[in-house]
Parts: C-alpha cells; structure tokens; sequence
C-alpha cells in the first residue's frame, strides 16, 4: 500500500472498526471498496453500472453487529454472574426494508413495533412461516383501534407480543388483560444526547405507576431516554431510577420480569470515538445484579432496542457530481459547489430536518489528485438542499466536469430512518436499491420512473 494510500485511509477514516469502517477500502486505482471476507465489491465500478443515485444494502453487517452484540452479551453475562436474560428488539420503524428485517431476525433478533402496520407486516411474515413463531414482539406508540385489534388478534393466535400501555385509554383496555403486557415509565432523568426532549409524551411518572394497583399479567417495565446518548454515564443513571421503579413495582406484580431500556446506543457519525458497546453492558450487568441482589429479586431479564447501532453502518448511499461551481465569498469555509445527482432533503431528510452529520468519502480518485474544500448540493431547487460538513466543508479530491471521467462521492451510515423518511420533492424519484451478500449483487428495489412518482400525486 502506498503512502498516498495510507494517508488516504486516515483521512477519511476508512478501515476503522471504532468507525464502523473496518468493511471499507480503497483499492490501488483509488476507488472504494467493500469487503466481505474475500468478496470484493468496487463501489465505483457499481456507480458505473447501476447508475446514481443509488443505495448500497449490506445485510452481512446487519448480520455481523448483531452476532457480536449478542455473543458479547452472553460472554459478559457469564464473567458478571448475571442469571437474567439478555433480549434484543429492532425498532420496525429504523428499517422496515425487508431485506434488513429478515437479515436481523435471522441472527436471533426480536422485534419492536410502532404502529399497525409495522404489525400487521409481521403477521404476514408469520402466516407465510417466514418468522419462527416463537419470536417475540413489542408493540409501542400509540394504540389505534386497528393496531389493538391486531394485537389481540394475534395474541389469540399464541403470538409472543407485548403491548406496551403508554397512555390513560391503553391502560384501561390493557391493564386486566389475561395476556402479558408492558407499562413505560416518563423517565424524569435526562441525557446528553442529540435529539433529546426536555417533556416526553409517552409513558406515565414513577408516582403515577406505583398508584395504579395490581395488573392482572405486567411483565415489563420499560422506558426510553433519548437517541444517540453521547455519555456512558448517561446510561447508566437512567437504569438505576428504572430499578427503583421496577423493585417497588414487583412488590404488588411479582409477574414482572424485565427492564427494558430503549435504544440510544450511539453511532460515530462525526467520526469521533464513543464508548464501546462491551464496555457499556458489563456496567449495565454489574449495576442491576448488585441492586437486584441488594432487594433480594430475582436478576430481571434486560431488553435493548439499538436498532440505528445494528442498522446505520449496513448502508451507503452514492451520488454522481453533476456540476460544480466555484463559492465567490470570502466568507464561506469551502472553496466550490458540487452538485449531485440526488437530494439530501428527499433521500437524506434528517440532514435538512434534524442537521444530521454525516461521513462523506470519496467512491474513486481518491489518491491522485489534491484536495478541495467542498460543499455539496443536491438537485432540487430550494436552497435548504445543501451539506456543509461537520467542521464546516467536507474534504474531497479536486474535480472539475470537463475531466471526462466521472466524480462519484459515498454517504456512509445511512442505513437507520432515512428510507422511511424519502420524499418527493421536486419530483425527484427514490434512489435505485441494490443489496450486496453472499459475492452477488440483487436489485432491491428499482428507480422510480416518472410515471410512478406521478402515481403518488393523483396523476
């Protein structure tokens, strides 16, 4: 590997497992890679291929995170001593592409709902004996008339699903219920984390929960602090005001059996190092067996929901550069414009909805050419279609379009929320999908022709 090579990596951090990177490369032409085992996949050679934009699905990371977490997981329950389960569910609502789905419950995953019809997709995976019937789901938000009904409906059946009671109407259809439930608790402890709420909606106060009486089947207590917690400690202090909860309410409900803590799991979007995940449950483990044993309880079952932690690194997207343009004012901290061929606000639209950071790297020339201080826009008309960098600009090769060659830069990260959130601005169509596994390319979902788009405003 040559210096410029090396130096290359460095810079945009490729091959860094703290990054979520180990499964990049840049090849000797300069080009990005994906590595799985000893399949190679150029992502420039894709480019050319399928056209842009596209969306690069990789289950085998999916796969890979998911293994690891679970078997860390097991290996710290046994160093602690903890007897408690470890259970993982993925929030639906991360990732509902099926191709995603079933690569997690494959690897042994459970699954959390968020509405009816998240569910009623897993009632089809079970009727078509996709899913092995003892898996287990959870049911949160809101419950519709239709999501309760399917609930039931399926609880009927010997489904392993737990509704979640969130709100004063839940509570009165489910708290005598002869099946198992969940009560969320309004956690009054706040983390740092980049999309907090000072007042949270759901779930009910401590006060309010241990007022309640006996339910007739609550098994779990659950409740959720926010997403992309940036400190361990943020973790941890949210856990022991749940087992104070959790202790005093199995006093009246000795049914109750697990904590469940939500997701919040960070992902090294600004590629800045966070706490490992091994580190994070070996404190979780100590802190619950010591408190459990402390009131003489039995160590509860522990539930996490990371579904960005196991979801967004499984996924890129990739973008041509259809002009540039040179930034007149002294003012701004890039040098140029690249436009691309897509659109941060339709097929990224945390970036313009909620300022999400990402990692930008360069698909090919990588290593031949200096750099430049870029912008980039996407291709619709209003001026919110832009990314400016974590720090301002974003680092990429210098490119200018009469090269006579394409300029092809990757969003990494991109594999939590954002599909569901694709609009149709401008009437630009969705991103072409393709999944890579296995040594195989598979188109998994088609570009959108004008046609289709027009569809979906009545045309």
């Amino acid at each position: 590997m040559t210096k410029r090579s090396v130096a290359s990596k460095k810079l945009w951090k490729i091959g860094a497992k703290e990054f979520n990177t180990q499964y990049f490369d840049f090849n000797k032409d300069g080009d990005l890679i994906i590595k799985e085992g000893h399949n190679v996949y150029n992502v420039r050679y894709l480019a050319d291929k399928m056209g842009t934009s596209l969306e690069i699905l990789m289950p085998f990371v999916i796969e890979e995170r998911l293994e690891d977490l679970l078997d860390t997981a097991q290996a710290l329950s046994k160093k602690t001593g903890y007897k408690g389960k470890f259970l993982y569910h993925f929030p639906m609502k991360v990732n509902q592409n099926k191709e995603a789905i079933m690569a997690i419950v494959g690897e042994g995953a459970h699954l959390e709902t968020s509405s009816y019809n998240d569910l009623y997709l897993i009632k089809k995976m079970l009727e078509q004996e996709s899913f092995n019937p003892n898996i287990r789901i959870l049911c949160n938000g809101p419950k519709t008339d239709k999501y309760m009904n399917l609930i039931d409906e399926l609880q009927h059946k010997g489904t392993k699903i737990f509704p979640i009671i969130e709100g004063p109407n839940e509570l009165k259809l489910l708290q005598h219920s002869k099946y198992d439930v969940g009560i969320r608790i309004d956690m009054p402890v706040k983390a740092q984390s980049i999309w907090n709420k000072p007042i949270d909606r759901f779930g009910f106060s401590a006060k309010d929960i241990l007022a309640m009486g006996k339910f007739k089947n609550l098994k779990i207590l659950h409740y959720h602090i926010g997403s992309q917690i940036e400190k361990l400690s943020d973790v941890i202090i949210p856990v022991k005001y749940a087992l104070d909860v959790y202790f005093k309410l199995k006093e009246k409900n000795p049914s109750l059996d697990t904590l469940d803590m939500g997701g919040g799991m960070p992902i090294p979007y600004e590629r800045t190092k966070s706490y490992p995940v091994d580190k994070l449950l070996e404190k979780i483990f100590e802190l619950v067996k010591k408190e459990s044993e402390k009131h003489g309880v039995p160590h509860p079952n522990i539930i996490c929901e990371w579904g960005r932690y196991i979801a967004a690194p499984a996924q890129i997207n990739i973008y041509k550069v259809i002009d540039t343009k040179k930034i007149q004012s002294k003012k701004a901290a890039a040098d140029k414009w690249y436009v691309i061929d897509g659109s941060f606000m339709n097929d990224l639209c945390d970036t313009w909805a909620i300022k999400q950071n990402w990692a930008i790297v360069p698909v090919n020339s990588s290593t031949d050419r200096h750099l430049a201080e870029v912008w980039l826009a996407g291709s619709t008309c209003d001026s919110d279609d832009v990314y400016n960098g974590t720090k301002g600009s974003i680092s990429l090769p210098d490119y200018e379009m009469d090269e006579g060659k394409p300029m092809y830069v990757a969003v990494l990260d991109t594999g939590a929320y954002e599909d569901a959130l694709v609009m149709h601005h401008c009437l630009l169509s969705s991103p072409l999908k393709i999944m890579v596994e296995n040594g195989h390319v598979v188109v998994a979902r088609k570009r959108e022709s004008p046609e289709e788009v027009g569809k979906a405003f009545g045309w």
